[in-house]
């Protein structure tokens, strides 16, 4: 099941996409979609800060009323809000200019389709998306806490700190694991994956929540603040411009 949410507040537009994500869910079998529409992103906004509702996918048209007394702001400022929730899900812009394109890439969109949107081009465009969305489903580590196999999804991990014995690994919807293992066995586990970076001999850092950086010091999104070891902070620069870029800066 992929949830996916539609902003837009024209209610003919809402309808059409609605629609459009219909006929593929009745097209591609075995794909199931729960859809939820808003003519108000205030009211995504709200869900988002309040219920921690994070949707794979978010449709939005980058014109959107923004608050409650109907003042307009554009669906990019929404955006980035989202993102300062520690949204990670797909975000695609539908909409009728091109004038806010190279911006919507600030936000990590997906994509910026002009409308009317093609249905050949906008259900090529959901497979890719939904196949993307499956690959990072994949992406977890099984540990034992408190008796159980817990698995844990590698979005969810913002930072993992040494605590003599345990490692206790921070989760982005704020709850924390303990987990009796060494930093070497759990930072075993975690190298595998381009995202995680060991800074001394305390932490391993999730790469996509940092904030910012400089030579002394890292702030997370939560945050966190973690000061760098001396002479670290070329390395980490160029592991985190390469898991962005994917070339060294």
């Amino acid at each position: 099941m992929y949830q996916i949410v539609v902003c837009d507040d024209e209610s003919v537009e809402l309808e059409k996409t609605e629609k459009l994500l219909s006929e593929y869910e009745k097209n591609h079998s075995g794909v199931e979609l729960t859809v939820r529409c808003f003519e108000n992103v205030n009211e995504l906004l709200c869900l988002a800060r309040e219920e921690n509702y994070m949707p794979d996918l978010i449709i939005m048209d980058i014109y959107m009323p923004y608050n409650t007394r109907n003042l307009y702001s554009l669906g990019l400022k929404a955006s980035k809000e989202l993102r300062n929730m520690n949204y990670k899900g797909k975000i695609v812009f539908l909409t009728t200019s091109k004038e806010y394109a190279l911006e919507a890439f600030d936000v990590d969109a997906m994509q910026y389709m002009v409308k009317p949107v093609s249905k050949d081009k906008f259900f090529v465009l959901l497979d890719s998306l939904l196949k993307d969305i499956d690959e990072e489903r994949k992406k977890c580590i099984l540990l034992k806490i408190e008796g159980r196999i817990v698995k844990v999804p590698l979005n969810d991990i913002v930072y993992c700190e040494a605590q003599r014995k345990t490692q206790c690994l921070y989760l982005v919807n704020g709850s924390q694991y303990t987990v009796r293992m060494t930093m070497a066995e759990i930072y075993e586990l975690l190298s595998r994956y381009k995202e995680f970076v060991r800074i001394g001999v305390a932490f391993i850092v999730n790469l996509g929540y940092i904030k910012s950086m400089n030579a002394k010091e890292i702030i997370l999104d939560n945050g966190m603040k973690i000061y760098l070891p001396r002479g670290a902070y070329k390395d980490i620069k160029e592991q985190y411009f390469n898991y962005y870029c994917g070339e060294k800066i």
